[in-house]
């Protein structure tokens, strides 16, 4: 009956521990990001009463005898399964279809979360405002450009940053010219090209036919351009001007001539290369046009995250360049990782080392972005579970109040 009465009082602990469990996770049932546990029960040791037997003679085998101790919590599972997405709209708010985990720091040591509750800091750094652990991942350099075999670092997202301009380097002409066109035939084209101030310049670059299959071109600026200077030279080489040939099949066989800009208001002198490998000669409206690189400076203004994690900055002039690659780290045995608080996890010698790489690569999931990952907690699940452990402690109890009554009977038999 003592037997009895310590196998049910560990019940009676092993029950308490699963609503312990239960009761955490139903608490956490809103909490972002968070991962139910799960209670593992086992038997502790025996008590034989007689042990097995081979068969001999004309006896057959005999079974061991075993009276069970009681059980323990072998364990507390967490369960790492996929939450449900729930669509916010914030552009800093992110989460991970799949596996893997952000990867936070607060300076000293290293987390993992699949919180994606993040924000932009004072200081530019992308955190989570709760705990003002910041987002790792691989800075973009100057150019845009990421390594992503150097150490992860704190992701900074400069908002209100000014950008350099870019002067013109490049004009492309395309389009058609009239094949039927008579000699002396003008057609103009406008582009804006940059200086490297940043400063937008109309030029004008006019095709006029000389002789079939021929053009000449000839670039000049806007009258009301006092910023830029336009030489025409006549070579050879031909500077501002030049000529374009065609084929019977009216494709460009090939053309001559150069640009070469000079701007009074103190910017460096420019020498952008021009094509003409896209134009054409058919029969049919002249509509020539002129495309060139180079922009203004801007200021960041905002950014867009893809779904491999990758950071894009949008700027005030248009333009848009890479800023960072976020982190995301999956592990051999998450299960195996340590709750840290705050919907953090840290590593253990079950888990593994973090495998550090980007989105979508190895394994790891996609990142969703404009969308949390609420908790995986089912309801339907822990109030089963709540049952089962309300009556597990019950019919342990009741196990206690009838072995007491036992020996209460064995006490009256000595009266």
């Amino acid at each position: 009956m003592l037997r009895s009465m310590f196998a049910a009082i560990s019940g009676l602990h092993g029950n308490q521990t699963m609503m312990d469990v239960i009761g955490n996770n139903i608490a956490n049932v809103n909490t972002v990001g968070y991962k139910s546990g799960r209670v593992d029960f086992q038997d502790i040791m025996s008590q034989t009463i007689h042990g097995a037997t081979a068969p001999q003679g004309g006896l057959g085998s005999i079974d061991p005898a075993q009276i069970g101790l009681g059980m323990t919590v072998a364990g507390i599972d967490v369960l790492q399964t996929q939450g449900n997405l729930q669509t916010t709209g914030v552009a800093t708010d992110m989460a991970i279809q799949g596996d893997g985990f952000f990867v936070e720091s607060d300076g000293s040591g290293t987390y993992y979360t699949r919180d994606g509750s993040f924000n932009i800091a004072l200081d530019g750094s992308l955190a989570n405002p709760a705990s003002g652990m910041k987002v790792q991942g691989w800075q973009a350099d100057a150019a845009g450009k990421i390594d992503i075999t150097q150490p992860i670092t704190n992701i900074v997202i400069p908002i209100g940053q000014r950008t350099t301009a870019l002067a013109t380097s490049t004009v492309t002409v395309s389009g058609n010219l009239d094949a039927g066109a008579s000699a002396g035939t003008a057609v103009p084209t406008t582009m804006t090209v940059y200086d490297s101030l940043g400063i937008a310049h109309s030029v004008k670059v006019t095709f006029t036919q000389t002789a079939a299959n021929t053009w000449s071109w000839a670039a000049t600026k806007d009258a009301a351009d006092t910023g830029i200077t336009i030489s025409p030279v006549a070579g050879p080489p031909p500077v501002n001007q030049g000529t374009l040939n065609f084929s019977t099949s009216g494709v460009e066989t090939s053309s001559t001539g150069s640009l070469s800009f000079t701007f009074p208001d103190g910017a460096k002198a420019s020498t952008p290369a021009i094509s003409f490998d896209q134009m054409t000669q058919f029969s049919g409206t002249s509509q020539p046009t002129g495309q060139t690189d180079g922009f203004p400076s801007g200021t960041l203004t905002t950014f867009s995250v893809g779904n491999a994690g990758e950071i894009s900055g949008v700027y005030s002039n248009g333009q848009t360049q890479v800023l960072g690659q976020i982190a995301l780290a999956d592990f051999l045995n998450p299960a195996g990782l340590l709750r840290s608080g705050q919907n953090n996890f840290a590593s253990t010698s079950a888990s593994g080392a973090a495998n550090i790489g980007i989105a979508g690569s190895g394994g790891r999931g996609s990142v969703a972005t404009g969308a949390l990952e609420m908790s995986n907690v089912d309801l339907a699940t822990e109030f089963t579970g709540m049952i089962t452990a309300e009556r597990g402690f019950q019919a342990n109890s009741r196990v206690i109040t009838t072995s007491d009554q036992m020996l209460q009977e064995l006490v009256n038999l000595k009266q």
